[in-house]
């Protein structure tokens, strides 16, 4: 027997869009890091996937209002790819949630569901979207967001199922029941953990199975009913962050929560604290190719091939090759005689493996974290608020970076205990503090800061600041460092 909720009209709920970024995306390592995590990561058409996702979003964006979510350590290059996707009007509708750690998506999409109530309105609709996934064409994707908007105006918990391709072990399936009235989506019999080999195949056999998308609609004041109902606990300690949160949360450039209080919810996903267990939630089939890129088989499937298989990415001379991919960023690459192989190069780490073998890649990633080898984490080049720096030399005793400030950025008023800088002026000009001397320190000219005074350099000018550093000392850890006063709010970090 079908369901019997009505859908024809189209509804007039505000839709905001919460976007989940983050992740350290550990199949895709060496390119997607903690520091630098997969949503970042430039894409072959030179767009990254979080790019991707604010321009999609903020065409759904119904109430011209739209909400990331993601770490607070990622809010600055967060920030900078919304300003390089969006126009001026829009990055203003953009809010920005931040978690001071990970608790999984029931959590975040919780707290969002708080924002979204106090800012927009509690009936307004969440269009839950990972800052990773490919989907397209784009007329397919608006179509289902308002067939999906429709259904969580009559108080639905609406996920979005993608019709598999292939028996993929890699995702978790949602199997489809009764259709719903009025409608193309389908109540939902149980979700599925990512299934083996034959039963993959034996899902897609069945007609029945979907991909589960991780993509969700539902009004937010419906979201925080179910969680009290089925998660009470994950409620009343969200409830609690979002109080200490205080009025005014959307005002502000960014809504930080607490450390204490966020960091002591329960770590689970919203499939298990709330889809599996409400009786209101259905699938919405789509019509739209869907890819969460998980894979370096994924990213080598977006280059188009040659005649022998092989695809390539960047500087790359291949002999007798077949069935390859090769990925290279800053060097040329050879390739002789391989054989359905991937190369992934970077400029501190190299990856070589099995194109049948691209799951695996998570456990290089953790063998580097037990080794606590630094490229699990970091590259080579890092970002940060105030620009990038890039370790050019690393050895016993020293360091030398490259440092790029944009104009009008500062790094924070610090301190080292261990060691001494070395400043080299390269293009632009660096207004520089030293205990307390200011002064300037102009193109072909350099500065001495010694070991434990205090020290900061900021970029007066309109172009970038590029300089030249050497540290030296006994220890040269990042950790090394106290802040007195920082202009991102890194302060006492």
């Amino acid at each position: 027997m079908n369901a019997t909720v009505a859908t024809s009209a189209v509804t007039s709920d505000p839709i905001v869009p919460v976007i989940l970024s983050g992740g350290a995306g550990t199949r895709l390592w060496p390119v997607s890091r903690e520091g630098h995590p997969k949503p970042f990561m430039k894409l072959p058409d030179g767009q990254t996937l979080l790019g991707k996702t604010v321009q999609r979003a903020m065409t759904a964006a119904s109430a011209r209002r739209m909400l990331l979510v993601t770490n607070r350590d990622y809010y600055f290059i967060s920030k900078d790819e919304v300003a390089r996707t969006l126009d001026a009007t829009a990055q203003k509708a953009t809010g920005y949630l931040l978690e001071p750690v990970g608790r999984n998506t029931a959590a975040a999409i919780a707290a969002a569901a708080h924002w979204i109530a106090a800012n927009v309105s509690p009936q307004a609709l969440m269009l839950v979207l990972p800052a990773d996934h490919l989907i397209s064409p784009a007329e397919e994707f608006q179509k289902a967001v308002q067939q999906a908007a429709a259904l969580a105006s009559q108080g639905k918990l609406v996920t979005f199922g993608i019709r598999p391709t292939a028996p993929e072990t890699g995702y978790g399936y949602i199997e489809g029941g009764a259709t719903i009235s009025g409608s193309q989506a389908l109540e939902v019999k149980r979700f599925v953990e990512k299934p083996d080999l034959q039963t993959a195949q034996s899902y897609i056999g069945s007609g029945n199975f979907m991909w589960n998308s991780g993509m969700f609609c539902m009004r937010a004041q419906t979201l925080l009913d179910e969680l009290a109902a089925h998660r009470p606990a994950l409620a009343e300690g969200i409830a609690r962050c979002w109080a200490e949160v205080g009025e005014g949360s959307g005002k502000q450039p960014f809504t930080e929560l607490p450390a204490e209080s966020f960091g002591q919810v329960e770590s689970i996903s919203v499939d298990y604290a709330v889809m599996e267990p409400s009786k209101n939630l259905v699938v919405l089939p789509t019509a739209f190719s869907w890819d969460d890129i998980g894979s370096w088989s994924a990213v080598a499937n977006l280059v188009p091939a040659d005649g022998e298989g092989n695809r390539v990415q960047g500087d790359a001379v291949l002999v007798d090759c077949q069935d390859s991919f090769i990925r290279a960023e800053d060097r040329m690459i050879a390739a002789v005689g391989l054989r359905g192989v991937m190369v992934i190069d970077t400029p501190d780490a190299l990856l070589v493996a099995d194109a049948d073998a691209s799951q695996q890649v998570k456990e290089v990633v953790s063998q580097l974290k037990l080794r606590g080898h630094e490229s699990y984490k970091l590259h080579r080049t890092v970002v940060r608020p105030w620009g990038t720096y890039t370790v050019l030399e690393d050895g016993a005793g020293y360091k030398i970076k490259r440092i790029e400030v944009k104009p009008g950025a500062q790094l924070s008023l610090q301190m080292h205990h261990h060691r001494s800088e070395h400043w080299i002026v390269v293009t632009g000009t660096a207004k520089v503090v030293c205990d307390d001397r200011e002064f300037l320190v102009m193109t072909n000219e350099s500065t001495y800061i010694p070991a434990g005074k205090k020290h900061r350099m900021e970029n007066p000018g309109v172009l970038d600041l590029v300089m030249i550093e050497v540290q030296s000392g006994e220890y040269l850890g990042e950790d090394d460092i106290v802040r007195f006063s920082d202009i991102y709010g890194r302060a006492g970090t």
